[in-house]
């Protein structure tokens, strides 16, 4: 078949047939019509190439949505799409009616509609006469489905009242689509306007009056029962006391209707038009099933806004209250609840004014998504803040917040509860001066370090149970030091573990954001929400709440380095101290160095670094009854960079090298530092001394 052949010969068929050819594709936005189908619309008898915009102008406002539809369905189904077309000119006024016939299809890769079809004028008998409906009667049952479907659809959608509103204004029924709208609501003796569409500005606003006036809306909300008035005269001889307020609109029919959720009427739906309506049983049904889906949507939308009400309000009660500011450092924090029920949990974070200008902060996880798990994160956190203001330190407050509510949680003796809670919380102590941060960890995540060249490390802490599940728990302390340019990040494990992600893959995740370039403590808190839930308007509200399988509470806090006096901050730093009665912690220290030499080239170079900081560290816990300060920078540009290792106790002997025998366990960790390090040396520290290494970075990629 020579199709290319034979097109022109079909097209001067359907030229005589006064039949024109359009091609419409959506993701171009471009429409092409032969010299038939420009003719229909008004235009010069030519070929021609026009956008969107200029075709619809041409075209009723109604029978645009009403194709967009109608094309969707007939590619959902594999059918044709067949729709009437009013052809308006410049002063709203139809000059004719054609009808569309077209296969439409999907192009999934460009996301785009292709719809090539034909374009014939018809014959078109007066809207709302029974040869109007007889002329769509093949198509009525069909259409009708197709809007019914759409329309619930789009109102299930509806996040809020006034998603509701719009979607309900841009609702094309078929046969007999409205061009003016209102929703009533009731607000004590008085019907009330809550949106409408299709009113004049000009000709005043009847649409606020008491309930026991005669108005048809008024009558629906008292009765219950829907009232149709299928003309003018009808409209006055019933309610002739309103009839005024209405007369200017030029309406020829109207139809309230009852919006009745979970028995309660709860306020009335008006669809007025144009043209006279007849109100058929048909149409009636159609009429009533879209009342019951809008009172559905404007019912789920006002339970949805007051739960988002309670959200904001939790959210600005966890707001922390410090006035102006921390001098020197830069706080941000957000707060997510979890999607569907009120919108609340147990999850929470807060900053705590101390004395001496310092501050403490918090971030917890109460178990559970519900009333009583907000309820019990609201006296925990204020017990917290009591401990914190009566002076302890954060062992000591984690102690008492897990006595306090196991006390809580637990009546008496009695261990047979149905709903017993925990709570893991992390308590840090923070002087702004120095940067030093003293933390205590309940069964918590670990904190996270973005350091000032932007790599991003998981800080060890030492930690303990839950709170609530031992009330004689231990909770040890931990003291690092946030360098100028750091910042410390403190969430709660729904920013981790959201999306499918366990604890490795969420943080592989988040480091990727971390490790970017931010201008703000702000900007970089967005993103961390958004990688997890992705973008949104607002986080408490819109389609992501669905999503949300967890509560979310983020802290950052970032020590500029206007401390520094311009000087510039190590590119990475890391101080930690090890103490006699923790050498399982070396083992932390070794994970840690190898976390800050992600980036190393020489693998063989990374190995040694690690191995001779366990070396150092071990001989200090071994041969000293001291403690170990263990403090480790990387300097210089990529490709010069050099690892500076330094160790500090306060023991008096000052090493020196062995030849230990062939058998011996111990006694060559000089010969190794000297044998591996580029540069290395021992210094007496006032009561103590320090030993210290550095290797240079060769740029050489490791095997491994």
């Amino acid at each position: 078949m020579h199709t290319g052949e034979n097109l022109p010969a079909l097209r001067d068929v359907l030229a005589a047939l006064g039949t024109g050819v359009w091609h419409w594709d959506t993701a171009s936005g471009l429409v092409t019509v032969d010299s038939v189908a420009a003719g229909l619309l008004g235009l010069p008898a030519e070929p021609a190439t026009l956008t969107e915009a200029r075709v619809r102008a041409f075209f009723h406002p109604v029978d645009w949505n009403e194709i967009t539809g109608i094309v969707q369905l007939a590619v959902a189904e594999g059918t044709l799409a067949e729709v009437r077309i009013r052809i308006m000119d410049g002063q709203n006024n139809v000059v004719r009616v054609v009808r569309s016939r077209s296969k439409p299809s999907y192009d999934a890769e460009r996301r785009a509609y292709l719809l090539t079809g034909t374009l014939q004028e018809v014959t078109e008998p007066a809207p709302g006469t029974p040869a109007a409906r007889s002329a769509v009667t093949g198509d009525w049952r069909r259409s009708r489905e197709a809007f019914l479907l759409d329309a619930g659809r789009a109102l299930a959608e509806a996040r809020s009242t006034e998603e509701v509103l719009r979607v309900a204004a841009n609702l094309s029924m078929p046969g007999f689509t409205p061009d003016g709208l209102a929703v009533f609501g009731v607000e004590g003796d008085q019907l009330t306007i809550i949106g409408h569409h299709g009113q004049d500005p000009g000709t005043g606003n009847p649409f606020r009056t008491p309930l026991d006036t005669d108005y048809p809306a008024a009558e629906v909300v008292r009765t219950g029962r829907a009232v149709y008035l299928s003309s003018p005269e009808k409209y006055k001889a019933r309610y002739p006391l309103t009839w005024p307020l209405v007369q200017g609109f030029s309406r020829q029919s109207w139809a309230f209707l009852p919006l009745t959720a979970s028995g309660r009427t709860m306020g009335a739906w008006m669809a007025a038009f144009a043209h006279p309506v007849a109100f058929t049983p048909d149409e009636r049904s159609v009429l009533t099933t879209v009342a019951r889906m809008l009172a559905q949507a404007l019912s789920r939308a006002g339970a949805a806004e007051t739960q988002r009400e309670l959200t904001d309000g939790l959210q600005r009660s966890m707001l922390p209250a410090l006035g102006p500011g921390i001098p020197g450092m830069d706080i941000a924090a957000r707060y997510v609840p979890t999607g569907g029920g009120l919108q609340v949990g147990g999850d929470w974070y807060d900053v705590i004014p101390l004395s001496r200008g310092r501050f403490a902060l918090v971030i917890g996880d109460v178990q559970g998504h519900d009333v009583r798990a907000a309820g019990l994160m609201g006296q925990l956190r204020i017990a917290l803040r009591a401990y914190a203001a009566e002076g302890h330190r954060p062992d000591a407050v984690l102690s008492r917040a897990s006595r306090f509510f196991h006390s809580l949680t637990r009546t008496g003796q009695d261990e047979d509860l149905d709903d017993v809670r925990f709570a893991t919380c992390y308590y840090a102590e923070v002087d702004p001066a120095t940067g030093t941060v003293e933390s205590a960890r309940a069964g918590h995540l670990d904190p996270v370090v973005r350091m000032a060249d932007g790599t991003a490390l998981i800080r060890a802490t030492a930690g303990g149970l839950p709170l609530g599940i031992d009330p004689d728990s231990d909770y040890p302390t931990t003291r690092h030091v946030l360098e100028p340019g750091e910042t410390l990040m403190l969430c709660t494990d729904g920013l981790v573990e959201t999306g499918g992600h366990d604890l490795r893959t969420g943080w592989g995740r988040l480091r990727d954001v971390l490790e970017d370039q931010w201008d703000s403590m702000d900007e970089l808190s967005d993103a961390l929400i958004q990688a997890v839930l992705g973008p949104s308007s607002h986080h408490t509200t819109g389609p992501l709440a669905d999503r949300r399988e967890d509560d979310i509470a983020l802290l950052l806090l970032r020590r500029d380095t206007r401390s520094l006096g311009g000087a510039q901050p190590p590119a990475r730093r890391t101080v930690m101290t090890i103490a006699q009665a923790e050498p399982e912690r070396v083992a932390e220290a070794r994970q840690q160095l190898r976390e800050l030499l992600h980036d190393w080239p020489d693998e063989e170079q990374k190995d040694s670094a690690v191995l001779l900081l366990s070396e150092v560290l071990t001989n200090v816990l071994v041969h000293t009854d001291a403690d170990a300060l263990l403090v480790t920078d990387v300097t210089g540009e990529t490709g010069r960079r050099q690892i500076r290792v330094e160790v500090t106790d306060t023991g008096g002997d000052l090493p020196h090298k062995r030849r230990p025998g062939e058998m011996a366990s111990s006694g060559r960790g000089l010969m190794l530092i000297e044998l591996l390090a580029d540069t290395w040396g021992v210094a007496p520290r006032g009561e103590g001394k320090s030993i210290w290494f550095e290797l240079n970075e060769t740029g050489r990629a490791g095997a491994g």
